[in-house]
């Protein structure tokens, strides 16, 4: 069924027909609330009855999935509203009726990444209270340099992860306002009622506009980015050279040939859908680039990058979940590492300045030291001044209480 048909009397060869088809099947739920809204609407309006309002209330519990000869979710459900479908298309089009499911959609993908990330994070902050005092060297340029605690590195995940719940937050709240009224680009000659909350200003880009899904596509690669960097740190750290953790084998596979391996796909497959998640952003950027207003048959590319990205996000999420709840850290391993005597050159640096020493001579003296093969770390150590890792603790707790977790 199309929407259209009554201007293409001779109607569209089979292989036009499936190019065009759309598949948006997973915007149904969301197509249903939306025309629920507008049933209402044309209710408050006098062009539905009371009788044929509760016929669609009844009718939208029942919708099923588009067949063959539906152009889209949007003629699935006319067709199966029956007669009053015939009358529920009046002061709207497909423009502003897909723009309403696709909002509608992005705000509830947006709530899933919520609960998916602060489910996360309640698990790496568990890791990381069990292993406050754990030692750990910390890295730069993937060379030693400093030692830290696991329980101070593993909140450094939880703090990337803390500022993607914003993106997401704000790519909701990007997806808020209705587009409903905008009709096919400038409203409708039928004086029916706005809906309810804030709606979009102008009506050609309420049907145009798709910066909410680029900015919930936004918050996915940035969010897939940072899982990329943790996914990298367990690939290194559970490689033999390492040894830092062992992986469990709730999340990990074997070789179909080697029959002594155990590997990370978790992290790397996680590493490997970051780039799939960035090609999702720039993908539907071009799409956008080009159009003029209003709406473009261009738009039916927006669903989906979408809809995969969701199902990302669900997926890799809760896998890492299970790989962090897992981890066996081998704390031999890490405190023997974090015991190298060089880790403990900056120290002896500082502790040289704290008698009265210039920094440049300080380290100019340390580093000859150790290129000599001659440097002895100082006994005691300094207190170090850094944002929170004195107290990894305090932090969770502080951390917990941010995320209400």
């Amino acid at each position: 069924m199309t929407l259209w048909s009554g201007r293409v009397g001779e109607g569209l060869s089979a292989e036009v027909w499936e190019f065009l088809r759309a598949d948006d099947a997973e915007l149904l739920p969301y197509d249903c609330a939306a025309t629920l809204v507008h049933a209402r609407r044309l209710a408050a309006a006098g062009i539905l009855t009371a009788d044929e309002l509760a016929g669609v209330e009844d009718a939208l519990a029942g919708v099923e999935a588009a067949g063959p000869e539906d152009e889209d979710v949007h003629s699935a459900l006319e067709r199966q509203l029956g007669e009053v479908g015939r009358k529920i298309h009046a002061g709207r089009s497909r423009n502003d009726q897909v723009a309403a499911a696709l909002r509608l959609y992005v705000d509830d993908a947006c709530v899933d990444a919520d609960t998916a990330i602060r489910s996360l994070c309640g698990v790496i902050l568990d890791r990381a209270e069990a292993d406050a005092e754990s030692p750990l060297p910390g890295y730069t340029h993937l060379q030693r340099a400093i030692p830290v605690t696991v329980g101070h590195h593993l909140l450094a995940w939880v703090e990337m992860l803390e500022r993607d719940l914003a993106r997401f937050a704000a790519a909701r709240a990007a997806a808020a306002p209705s587009p409903l009224g905008a009709g096919a680009l400038a409203g409708s000659t039928l004086e029916l009622p706005p809906p309810e909350g804030v709606q979009v200003r102008n009506s050609l880009d309420a049907v145009a506009d798709r910066d909410f899904a680029v900015d919930y596509l936004y918050a996915c690669a940035v969010l897939f980015a940072h899982l990329s960097r943790i996914g990298e740190e367990l690939v290194v750290w559970s490689s033999s050279e390492f040894g830092f953790v062992r992986l469990p084998e709730a999340a990990a596979t074997g070789s179909s040939m080697m029959p002594q391996k155990l590997n990370p796909d978790v992290a790397e497959l996680l590493r490997g859908k970051a780039g799939t998640m960035l090609g999702r952003l720039t993908g539907l950027l071009a799409v956008l680039k080009g159009q003029p207003l209003a709406y473009n048959r261009d738009l039916q590319e927006d669903k989906p990058p979408v809809f995969a990205a969701r199902r990302d996000v669900r997926l890799g999420v809760a896998a890492l979940e299970v790989l962090v709840r897992e981890l066996d850290f081998d704390r031999g391993r890490m405190a023997a590492t974090a015991a190298d005597p060089n880790l403990r050159a900056t120290d002896a640096a500082e502790q040289r300045v704290v008698g009265g020493m210039s920094f440049r001579d300080a380290h100019e003296q340390v580093a000859g030291e150790v290129r000599a093969g001659t440097f002895e770390p100082p006994d005691v150590s300094l207190p170090r001044v850094a944002p929170g890792p004195s107290d990894v603790a305090a932090a969770v707790e502080a951390t917990r209480a941010r995320l209400a977790l």
